[in-house]
């Protein structure tokens, strides 16, 4: 079969060849181009969308196949050591070439242009070992300057007036451009609106309308005391964040691209450094139709938005960027080297201010980004690295016991060679399966164990395991570790915009950083649920935008404490002195105090004496 085309064939055409030749093969999908007409799914808000249908964009798309060994038809990316691929690479289309907000520096563009042009035989040391790890002392992290924050001022530090301004001007803007009234949204209904969203994470319920529901085993009262269901469904229609008259045709996520560059921002800027970060992909839910939508086997999320991450080992997100295809802020030199799944990494370091980017961080990766060119750069700009690694990647002369011979080794044994040229180890070990490292900075030294079933003995058993080994499990998985927080009260509202996953994702994204470095901040932790939950509380009562319900509400001195949070009683903002309506009287609140007065707080809406006002609400 001779197939060759040249700018590769489109999706329609891989299918084609795959049922007409009755061959067996993994499809990937590079994402077409984005479309403008509309940003709303055909199928129901509530339902799970279209899971199988493809739109003309995506049959249009460029795609190739990948056989079992590692042979690839058609164009999709380059390898990143195509010198060890014996299948025909073909090249592919011109792309703009974009560079980040960090300009390379010269000796970086120096080492790059030597790399391409160079043709290196790789020297061997078959056996050794990295004597010590890397001697420079990383900084201890320091989070006192998040001492004596709120939770509410912790979580504000992402969620701040300023996204929330610009959710306000966008939402409005967007129902102008609809031909719609003026819906004249203020920023409290959109922290409200927010605060709904968030319930919805962990009081789960059909569908957004049942929080208003007047039965008594679906109503939700502290969701319809705050805002008027219509008032909300009017929000989620409107909601935006990017003017619609500004389209670029080169941004598949240009309706969101606002939201996501004030975010990267806000947790650039609240990251306290750590010495070990993962780079991973994170996947997240979507299965209607978009350009960006993938398909990737074996994830817990199988179809949705590819999320490129930075993480730290507790799960803080410090970084990432929207798979599409094509990087926008890459450049030509990065993906001819590197590939499009590496080079988004440097670019995300790239965006990282100078006091936090020269740092010598140690990164984890899996073996879809991890290459021996891409180790040896980030051990040129002061970085450690430590990954798995594919075959087909390590050079040809690699002395390591070929892995179909090495399958019959005990378990435990393992082999190591260090190239010189370099300074990069490479370790197989035998688990289960076969295992291979690659490790710029630790070796296999202070070998432990760790314990493994043997089928042989019917028992548990004692296996060695390089420290290489031990320190890629432990902190590798900080993307996995920011998935499980979110996945644990994600929002469950849901939208028909193809960017609404992505949206509330990065609420949910905000809301477990500010968890993490709250936690970190405080002796005492306090569970996500209950952060959440403070967070809900506080926004739903302070911005409550809906008339005060009939009644009257309890005067019980006993149940104060428990009706009022402390973000609300101790915020000094707008605490007044007011009459009580019609000349009645409510029981003092204060402690110790049996008063009967005609006066009462404005906010926390209790009864309270002259005297013991300005006791009440001090610490």
């Amino acid at each position: 079969m001779d197939l060759s085309f040249e700018n590769g064939f489109s999706l329609s055409e891989t299918l084609d060849i795959l049922l007409n030749e009755d061959i067996e093969g993994d499809i990937f999908i590079e994402p077409p181009n984005p479309h403008v007409d509309t940003d709303v799914d055909s199928a129901d808000e509530d339902g799970s969308g279209l899971v199988d249908n493809l739109s003309s964009r995506q049959l249009l798309a460029n795609a190739e196949i990948r056989f079992q060994n590692n042979e690839r038809l058609g164009v999709n990316y380059e390898d990143l050591d195509t010198q060890h691929n014996n299948s025909q690479v073909h090249t592919p289309r011109e792309t703009s070439s974009i560079v980040g907000p960090n300009q390379l520096s010269d000796k970086y563009q120096k080492w790059m242009s030597t790399r391409i042009q160079s043709k290196r035989k790789p020297c061997w040391i078959k056996g050794a070992d990295f004597d010590l790890e890397k001697t420079s002392v990383f900084p201890k992290p320091d989070y006192s300057q998040y001492q004596n924050m709120s939770i509410i001022d912790i979580f504000e530090m992402f969620i701040d007036d300023e996204i929330i301004q610009h959710f306000v001007i966008e939402t409005r803007n967007y129902a102008l451009f609809l031909n719609f009234p003026d819906p004249n949204i203020t920023a409290n209904e959109i922290r409200c609106f927010l605060a709904i969203l968030f319930v919805s994470g962990y009081n789960d319920l059909p569908s957004k309308r049942h929080y208003w529901d007047n039965g008594d085993d679906m109503k939700n009262i502290a969701v319809s005391q705050s805002m008027r269901r219509d008032r909300f469904l009017q929000i989620c229609r409107f909601f935006h964040c990017t003017n619609n008259t500004e389209i670029d045709q080169n941004d598949k996520g240009w309706k969101i691209r606002p939201f996501i560059e004030i975010m990267k921002k806000r947790c650039i800027k609240n990251f306290v450094p750590e010495e070990h970060l993962a780079y991973d992909e994170s996947m997240v839910k979507y299965f209607g139709r978009h350009s960006c939508k993938q398909f990737i086997r074996g994830k817990p999320i199988r179809f949705g938005y590819k999320i490129w991450c930075l993480n730290s080992k507790n799960g803080y997100l410090l970084n990432f960027d929207l798979y599409q295809g094509k990087n926008l802020k890459s450049n030509s030199d990065y993906e001819k080297l590197f590939g499009k799944a590496a080079s988004p990494l440097l670019v995300l370091l790239d965006e990282i201010p100078d006091d936090k980017r020269e740092l010598n961080y140690n990164i984890y990766m899996d073996n879809l980004f991890s290459s021996p060119t891409l180790f040896s750069f980030l051990r040129f700009r002061g970085y450690s690295a430590i990954g798995t690694i594919r075959d087909n990647r390590i050079p040809k002369n690699c002395p390591l016991t070929n892995k179909t011979l090495f399958k019959k080794k005990n378990r435990g044994y393992f082999e190591t060679a260090v190239e010189r040229k370099d300074g990069l180890l490479y370790l197989r070990w035998m688990d289960n399966a076969v295992v291979t490292m690659i490790s710029s900075s630790c070796g296999s030294q202070n070998v432990g164990q760790v314990q493994r079933f043997s089928q042989k003995e019917k028992r548990n058993v004692l296996v060695p395991r390089p420290r290489l080994i031990a320190k890629y499990n432990t902190y590798m998985g900080g993307t996995d570790q920011m998935d499980q927080n979110i996945a644990c009260y994600r929002i469950g509202i849901r939208g028909k915009k193809w960017y609404w996953p992505l949206i509330t994702w990065m609420f949910d994204v905000a809301l477990q950083n500010s968890w993490i470095l709250y936690n970190k901040t405080n002796g005492t932790k306090i569970n996500q649920l209950d952060f959440k939950r403070e967070i809900v509380n506080v926004y739903l009562r302070r911005y409550q935008t809906m008339p005060k319900a009939m009644g009257r509400p309890s005067t019980s001195t006993f149940s104060t404490d428990c009706r009022i949070s402390d973000s609300i009683r101790f915020d000094k903002i707008d605490h007044l002195v007011k009459q009580i309506e019609d000349k009645k009287k409510k029981r003092c609140a204060g402690k110790d105090c049996k008063s009967i007065m005609r006066t009462m707080c404005s906010k926390c809406n209790i009864g309270l004496c002259i005297d013991c006002f300005i006791p009440f609400h001090t610490r």
